[in-house]
């Protein structure tokens, strides 16, 4: 994070202090080609972590970062669940389409909160829908934990489902919205990272209560009801943190919103230039949306920047589930099989050592998403992980012909699906939720962020329907769909995905819609834009 974060800015006269909007599109009708938050931003200032307003506010963020947590626990815990024999001896060993529903559970959930979750981040803000989903999501998991037969199981998933997508697509938002501004890109970026802190855990829970006796349920109930833990923390502190002051400036609550900035962005110094800056560009950028543009979802239709928006935000989550992550975020199982490790204890040990490989390698990979861009680390990340599937499918189909008499073959398996795992996370783990919340202007981005559920829960119904049934049939021969996407994904990213580093949420809505993103009274065009778009 920058250091450069305090409260007691200089260079006073750098930014306009009046925010009131005024005139014909609700704009200042002064020179905005002087805005650029470097000029506003304190000098010399001490660490953020010695200054007690912005480590109260980042300590405050890691309250959203559950609902990431709470989803990859889901994930991994249905991987250990799996090599567990108590638990297929409770439900009768499923298979096929019928583990496929188990998993897709979830996804059905997601679905019926589709039309809910989008209107309720328009219109009660951030905090109550994280409070309401996790609320759910506690409920669910009690259910969960108590199932006395599959129907039961599945219906508990499914209130998690609905729970969780609520409280998903509120928190990135919130998150992206509320960061100071140095901070706003790390700090989203690792949202999607704590995916792996709940797969971890969730990993190796399941390793324990393992070996608690094969006819004992409590081996699989008591992982079951420990994914309630991080919804019920969201529920018992989110009301501690400030509304987003975006959403507030939305409603036309200004002084509310300037009073969030002036507590959390320069503690409490009324005069901070900073403050002053942040708060003109976001009532120039929100109050210009007013004016000139819908919130309703065939907005993304309307404008050549909004439908280069759409064809985002709806590319990156189809990249982060159809990029064969699928088969090792919930069929770790069967790829190791397929391989010949079958042991349960093995097996289980084997993913929980992927997800505390993940999560390290996700917070090391995300802290450089300011200096290397999010473009590159797409780039990097789908030439990576085409590499490594290639040499995976490689050794699994030699490994397969040999009837898996080479253990080193196995081991080479192994050890590229660790390796793929290091080049997913570069780009397809922290960079996307940052990227999807960067390009969506403030009035589009409940619904944009939306359009990006739904497109990703698509992907999940494909990964739990066909990718078991497809493991099951032709085994390596299944991976060779994937290098051709993840070959399609590379190109899709070199041809089509713009550079939005080291730009505010208002300045990057500059690259799409050009001086109309401020109403024709744009700051400097050629310093945002800069060179490095496609």
């Amino acid at each position: 994070m920058d250091e450069k974060a305090s409260a007691t800015a200089a260079h006073a006269d750098a930014a306009p202090t009046d925010v009131s909007p005024v005139g014909q599109n609700g704009l200042h009708e002064e020179n905005m080609a002087d805005w650029d938050i470097n000029k506003v931003l304190p000098q010399d200032a001490p660490p953020w972590y010695k200054q007690r307003h912005l480590l109260l506010l980042n300590l405050l963020i890691v309250i959203p970062y559950f609902s990431s947590t709470t989803n990859g626990y889901d994930g991994s815990m249905l991987n250990g669940l799996q090599s567990m024999d108590q638990w297929q001896n409770f439900f009768g060993t499923p298979t096929g389409s019928r583990l496929g529903s188990l998993s897709n559970g979830v996804v059905f959930g997601q679905i019926l909160a589709f039309p809910v979750a989008p209107w309720l981040c328009d219109h009660t803000g951030r905090r109550f829908p994280i409070f309401s989903g996790s609320l759910l999501l506690v409920i669910g998991a009690a259910l969960q934990c108590a199932a006395q037969n599959y129907g039961m199981f599945l219906a508990a998933r499914m209130i998690i489902g609905f729970g969780g997508l609520i409280a998903v697509e509120a928190s990135p938002m919130f998150i992206a919205e509320l960061a100071y501004p140095t901070h706003r890109a790390v700090l989203t970026a690792y949202y999607n990272n704590l995916w792996y802190l709940g797969a971890l855990l969730a990993a190796w829970v399941t390793y324990g209560t393992y070996f608690m006796g094969q006819g004992n349920s409590w081996a699989w109930r008591i992982p079951s009801l420990l994914q309630g833990f991080f919804p019920l923390l969201q529920v018992l502190f989110v009301y501690l943190m400030p509304e987003s002051p975006r959403y507030l400036v939305q409603k036309d609550r200004h002084e509310e919103a300037r009073k969030v900035l002036v507590k959390y962005h320069a503690g409490g110094d009324e005069s901070s230039p900073l403050v002053d800056f942040e708060m003109k560009e976001i009532i120039a950028h929100i109050e210009t949306a007013k004016v000139s543009s819908s919130s309703e979802y065939r907005e993304f239709l309307r404008t050549k920047g909004n439908r280069h928006r759409l064809f985002i935000i709806i590319l990156v989550p189809c990249m982060m589930q159809l990029s064969g992550n699928g088969l090792t975020s919930y069929y770790l199982h069967l790829i190791l099989n397929s391989i010949g490790l079958t042991s349960s204890p093995q097996q289980l040990r084997i993913n929980g050592g992927l997800n505390v490989f993940n999560f390290g390698i996700s917070i090391i990979l995300a802290s450089f998403i300011e200096w290397v861009g999010r473009r590159r680390l797409f780039l990097f990340s789908t030439a990576g992980m085409l590499l490594t599937y290639i040499i995976w499918t490689i050794l699994s189909a030699i490994n397969q012909e040999q009837n898996f008499v080479n253990g080193s073959l196995g081991t080479g398996v192994v050890a590229m699906i660790f390796l793929y795992n290091a080049c997913y996370n570069a780009g397809l783990n922290g960079v996307p939720w940052v990227y999807v919340t960067e390009v969506l202007p403030t009035h589009l981005r409940a619904k944009g962020t939306n359009i990006m559920q739904i497109a990703g829960t698509c992907c999940l119904i494909f990964n739990g329907y066909a990718n078991p049934v497809a493991m099951e049939a032709i085994t390596w021969k299944y991976y060779i769909v994937y290098i051709v996407i993840i070959a399609i994904e590379f190109g899709l990213v070199w041809f089509f995905f713009p550079e939005t580093k080291g730009r505010t949420l208002e300045e990057i809505a500059v690259i799409f819609d050009g001086e109309a993103a401020f109403g024709g009274h744009t700051p400097d065009t050629k310093r945002i834009v800069g060179e490095d778009q496609v």
